[in-house]
C-alpha cells in the first residue's frame, strides 16, 4: 500500500484533534448517553438519539484520523535539502501573471490540504504543474476558466 505524504505540521494537528477526541469528547458523550438513558423510554427520547448521533459521528472521525496516520509518510520540511526547486512541504510566493496579486501556498499531503489556509494539496492540478520548477520559472497552470500564468517569487522550507 502506498504511503500519504503529511507535513510534520499536519500530522500535528492530527494527533492534537485525536487526543481531543478521545479524551474530552468521547467521556462527555458517554455521560450525555448515561444521563438520557436515565430518563426512561430511549424510543422517544430525543436527547438519547442527540447523544447516540454525536457519538457515532466521534468514533468515526476517531477511526478516520487513526487511519490517516497510520497510512501516512510524516515528512519534516525544516530537515529538507534547501534549495530554489518546489517539491513537497515548500512554501511558495506566487504572482499571478495577469493581475499582480501574490498567493502564498504550501504543498501539503491530500490528507491535510486547505485551500483557505494556503494548504495546497501535492496532487492538484496546479501543485503537479509547480513541482520540480524553481524561483524565476513562470508557471502556466491550466484551471477551470482557462490557463492562468503564475511566476514563481520565493521557494522556502517552513
Amino acid at each position: 500500500m502506498k504511503r500519504t505524504p503529511m507535513t510534520l505540521r499536519g500530522a500535528e494537528r492530527l494527533r492534537v484533534e485525536l487526543k481531543k477526541l478521545k479524551s474530552e469528547d468521547r467521556p462527555t458523550v458517554i455521560k450525555a448517553i448515561a444521563e438520557a438513558r436515565a430518563h426512561g423510554d430511549l424510543s422517544e427520547n430525543a436527547e438519547y438519539h442527540a447523544a447516540r448521533d454525536q457519538q457515532s459521528f466521534i468514533e468515526g472521525r476517531i477511526n478516520d484520523i487513526e487511519n490517516r496516520l497510520s497510512n501516512s509518510e510524516v515528512i519534516d520540511v525544516t530537515t529538507l535539502v534547501v534549495s530554489s526547486r518546489v517539491v513537497f512541504g515548500a512554501t511558495l510566493i506566487l504572482e499571478d501573471q495577469d493581475g499582480g496579486a501574490k498567493v502564498t501556498y504550501q504543498l501539503v499531503g491530500d490528507d491535510e490540504a486547505d485551500i483557505k489556509q494556503g494548504l495546497l494539496s501535492v496532487s492538484s492540478p496546479i501543485a503537479r504543474a509547480l513541482i520540480g520548477k524553481s524561483e524565476g520559472d513562470v508557471v502556466d497552470v491550466k484551471v477551470p476558466g482557462g490557463t492562468k500564468s503564475y511566476e514563481i517569487m520565493s521557494v522556502r522550507y517552513l
